[in-house]
């Protein structure tokens, strides 16, 4: 039986928030940097999404449905697309429409909400499958969380919801001795499925492309190293393009991959959600304590941990039940855009390039203008 590669790829763009002061609380609801925003957007649209997505259509016209593809966007993503760059939301809309692209569910505002608020993840998801059906009229039947956090008990909601298929990461301190490239089951729900991320040739990508000088031979090299039945790699977008400059050669690497996979190796292109059908699951993936694709430790001390971020969010999920009741699409908006994950990824002391302590001021002078406007 041949073996399956799936790609997933992440659309993120974090609202930038503007330099907020104690004076402006009360006065000023503005929260983000619009000129930062644009300009950011604008360059990953130049730089990035518009000559990936030509590279991936492409792909899919050479080769029709012998490449596949999955697609997380994120409810921010989609936002400042629509106001700053039209013309890569509808080159994104132009490669769902081939049929060979998996649009996946996450949370809309790239949040936290599953380790704090089950109503508010829930909330979000909601959100998520709505706005991924308003943009490109599909419905998602996979699901990603934030960072690949995953536990069992995250598990467990997520199938809840209705999801039979999740992809997280595929941690050391979990899998033991087991591979990565099979099909496991939730350990409380068997009824969900997961997908794990193959997180060696995913960082080849995210982390290594330029300092270790990969090819597509060097890569196909390490996929037939794999005996398994399915490698999942899964990175940010932007890695194209911008992260790492087109002058490094990674969209030539992405234009030659399929070609040199499919003369090289037994793996063909996948789906996620195909993999339902076609695998057996290989056992329980226990995970007690939530895990994420971060670092090597693979945890939450990224966003979570330090007395910084922990005030941060105990600030903002205290919002929830008022949130809950308003009816104010402006205050809605701005929860789903403070509830981002890059905000308390700010805070964190560990490296962070900004100062931790000065985007704390920031962001809760922020929270609690934010709060008095619910408190009207």
């Amino acid at each position: 039986m041949s073996k399956s590669i799936c790609f997933y790829f992440q659309v993120h763009q974090p609202y930038n928030l503007r330099t907020y002061r104690f004076f402006d609380v009360g006065k000023r609801h503005f929260y983000n940097d619009e000129y930062r925003n644009r300009t950011e957007m604008r360059r990953l649209a130049d730089r990035c999404y518009l000559p990936m997505n030509e590279v991936l259509m492409e792909q899919i016209k050479k080769y029709g449905d012998k490449v596949k593809f999955a697609f997380y966007f994120s409810g921010q993503a989609i936002e400042q697309m629509q106001q700053y760059a039209p013309d890569a939301l509808e080159s994104f809309q132009e490669l769902v429409k081939t049929g060979n692209v998996e649009v996946v569910a996450g949370t809309y505002g790239h949040s936290l909400a599953s380790l704090h608020n089950l109503d508010v993840f829930k909330k979000q998801v909601t959100e998520h499958k709505k706005l991924m059906k308003e943009t490109f009229g599909v419905t998602p039947k996979t699901f990603i969380n934030t960072e690949f956090i995953y536990s069992n008990e995250i598990g467990a909601d997520v199938a809840e919801m209705g999801y039979n298929l999740m992809v997280t990461e595929g941690a050391k301190h979990v899998l033991g001795w087991k591979s990565p490239n099979y099909l496991y089951a939730n350990s409380i729900n068997p009824k969900l499925k997961l997908l794990l991320r193959n997180y060696k040739l995913s960082d080849d990508i995210t982390f290594n492309f330029e300092k270790d000088m990969i090819s597509t031979e060097s890569f196909v090299e390490k996929l037939n190293e794999i005996n398994e039945e399915v490698v999942n790699i899964c990175v940010d977008y932007d890695n194209f393009g911008d992260r790492h400059d087109a002058s490094t050669g990674i969209l030539e690497f992405m234009k030659y991959l399929p070609e040199k996979i499919f003369a090289n190796t037994d793996f063909e292109y996948a789906k996620p959600i195909e993999m339902i059908d076609k695998l057996q699951t290989m056992g329980m993936f226990d995970a007690p304590i939530p895990l994420s694709c971060m670092e090597e430790e693979r945890d939450l001390s990224a966003w979570m941990g330090n007395d910084l971020q922990d005030d941060a969010l105990q600030t903002l999920y205290s919002c929830a039940s008022k949130v809950k009741r308003s009816k104010d699409e402006g205050l809605i908006r701005d929860w789903n855009a403070l509830q981002d994950a890059h905000h308390f990824y700010s805070l964190c002391t560990k490296y962070s390039n900004v100062s931790p302590y000065d985007y704390y001021i920031n962001f809760m002078n922020i929270l609690t203008d934010f709060k008095e406007r619910l408190s009207n």
